[in-house]
C-alpha cells in the first residue's frame, strides 16, 4: 500500500511500546523535580542565531546538521538541534537573572539534526534536558552530575560510566590554545580539518578518524593545563561527588559536541550500545549567556537522550513498563447493561481507577479478550440477565474467581479490589 509515512530517520512511538518510553522518560524528570527544578517550555523552533551563536560556528551542528528554513516573513528559523540555546534565550528574554540565583530548569522535548541515520542516532531524538544557571559552585556542579547519575540508577541500568575532565575556562584556555595549535601544525590535516582547528582546535581532539587519532598520541591535554583557579574548582567538584557516592572515570581527552562549554564536562556513557555509547552529557558553559546577548553568568547542565537511554535499558534487558495503563474492566452484555457500564467507568476514573469497557458490539468471547489484554487485574461482567437480578459478576483475571455483587456496591467492590 503506498502513502504517507515518517520522514526518513524519524520514528512513532506508539503503545504499548510508548509505555517504555514514557517510563524511562518520567524516571529520568523524577530526581530533577525532587531537587527543586522548575519545568519550561520552549518553541521547537528559534531565529537561526540562537543556534549559531550558542552552539558554536564550528561545530558539525551548525556547519552540517541544523534543519534551518526562511519563513514567510523571511526570516532565518532553526528547529532545534539541542535544548539548552532555547531555554537560555528564555532565561534571558524574560530577564530571570534578575530573581533569586541559581535559577533551575528543566525540560523535555524533540530535536532535530539532519544526520545519516543508524543505530542510535536519528534525525528526530527526545532528550530530558536541565540546567542551574547564575551560581558558579563546585557543589552546584557536582549536584547537576549527580542528578544525572540517579536517574540512571532509579531506572536500574548498572553498566554506565561517567566521563569525567575539566575545559577550562578564559584564564588559561587561550594558552592552552596556542599549545594545542602550534601541536596540530606539524600534522597531516585535511583542508577540512585544518579550518575547524582555526575555529576551535579542541575539535580536532574529538576527531574520531583512525588517521587522525594517530597522529594525537602525545597532544597537550587541557586538564594538564589549568589555571590554579580553574584546578581547584575541579579538585573540588571531585571531592563534592566523592562525597555524593558518584564514581567516574578521568576522561581528558573528552570534548563535548558544543562550543559553550568550560570548566566541569562529562558525558554518560554506556557498555551496550557499541559506537554510538553516549546517552547523555553536559558541562559548565560560562559564556553562553554573553554570547547570546544575556548577562554574563554562568550556567551548567545536561542532556540526556531518552530514545538511546531506552536502548541502553534493553541491552540490560530491565523491564521498566509502566504499570498497566488500566487496572479495572467492566464487560456489558446488553443495552441496559451498557448504560451501567458507561456510568460505572465514569465513576471509577474519577475515583482515581484507571478503568475501561468494550465499544461496538462484541459478544462475551471479544470483550473478555479486550479485558485481559487491557492488563487489568479485575472486571466486572454484567448481562441483562444479571441487572434483572439485581448482581454484577466480579472476576479477579489473575485468578479467575468470580462471585455475584449487588449493582450498588460494584463501585465500592472494584475500588477495594484493585488496591485503590
Amino acid at each position: 500500500m503506498s502513502g504517507l509515512s515518517a520522514p526518513k530517520g524519524t520514528f512513532d512511538v506508539l503503545p504499548p511500546e510508548s509505555a517504555r518510553f514514557l517510563a524511562v522518560r518520567d524516571t529520568l524528570t523524577a530526581p530533577l523535580r525532587r531537587a527543586g527544578y522548575g519545568y519550561v517550555e520552549t518553541p521547537v523552533f528559534e531565529e537561526t542565531a540562537v543556534f549559531s551563536r550558542g552552539v558554536g560556528e564550528s561545530t558539525d551542528v551548525v556547519t552540517k546538521e541544523m534543519y534551518t528554513f526562511a519563513d514567510r516573513g523571511g526570516r532565518s528559523l532553526t528547529l532545534r538541534p539541542e535544548l539548552t540555546a532555547g531555554l537560555m534565550r528564555a532565561f534571558i528574554e524574560h530577564r530571570l537573572h534578575t530573581g533569586p540565583l541559581p535559577v533551575k530548569l528543566w525540560t523535555v522535548g524533540s530535536a532535530f539534526r539532519y544526520e545519516r541515520p543508524q543505530a542510535g542516532r536519528y534525525r528526530h531524538f527526545t532528550q530530558v534536558d536541565m540546567e542551574a544557571l547564575g551560581v558558579d559552585d563546585p557543589a552546584l556542579d557536582a549536584e547537576v552530575v549527580a542528578l544525572g547519575v540517579q536517574g540512571f540508577r532509579d531506572l536500574g541500568l548498572t553498566d554506565f560510566e561517567l566521563l569525567l575532565t575539566s575545559l577550562g575556562d578564559a584564564t588559561c584556555r587561550p594558552q592552552y590554545r596556542e599549545l594545542l595549535v602550534a601541536y596540530l601544525e606539524k600534522l597531516d590535516l585535511d583542508e577540512e580539518t585544518r579550518r575547524r582547528a582555526e575555529i576551535n582546535p579542541l575539535r580536532v581532539l574529538d576527531d574520531k578518524r583512525p588517521e587522525v587519532q594517530a597522529q594525537l598520541g602525545d597532544a597537550p591535554l587541557m586538564v594538564d593545563h589549568l589555571s590554579d583557579s580553574t584546578r581547584a574548582h575541579y579538585d573540588a567538584v571531585r571531592q563534592h561527588l566523592t562525597d555524593l557516592g558518584v564514581a567516574w572515570t578521568e576522561a581528558p581527552r573528552l570534548v563535548r559536541g558544543l562550543d559553550y562549554y568550560t570548566k566541569t564536562t562529562f558525558e554518560f556513557v554506556h557498555n551496550g550500545l557499541g559506537a554510538q555509547s553516549a546517552i547523555g552529557g553536559g558541562g559548565r558553559y560560562d559564556g553562553l549567556s554573553a554570547a547570546l546577548g544575556g548577562p554574563d553568568v554562568s550556567g551548567i547542565g545536561y542532556a540526556v537522550g531518552v530514545d538511546r537511554t531506552l536502548l541502553a535499558v534493553a541491552a540490560e534487558g530491565l523491564d521498566v513498563a509502566a504499570s498497566p495503563g488500566v487496572q479495572a474492566f467492566v464487560v456489558p452484555l446488553g443495552t441496559e447493561a451498557k448504560r451501567l457500564a458507561v456510568r460505572l467507568v465514569g465513576q471509577l476514573r474519577e475515583a482515581g481507577v484507571a478503568a475501561d469497557t468494550v465499544y461496538g458490539d462484541r459478544g462475551l468471547k471479544g470483550a473478555m479478550k479486550a479485558a485481559d489484554r487491557s492488563g487489568a487485574t479485575h472486571a466486572v461482567v454484567v448481562g441483562d440477565r444479571d441487572l434483572a437480578d439485581g448482581v454484577g459478576q466480579l472476576k479477579d483475571l489473575r485468578t479467575g474467581d468470580q462471585r455475584a455483587v449487588p449493582v450498588g456496591d460494584l463501585f465500592e467492590a472494584l475500588r477495594t479490589a484493585v488496591g485503590n
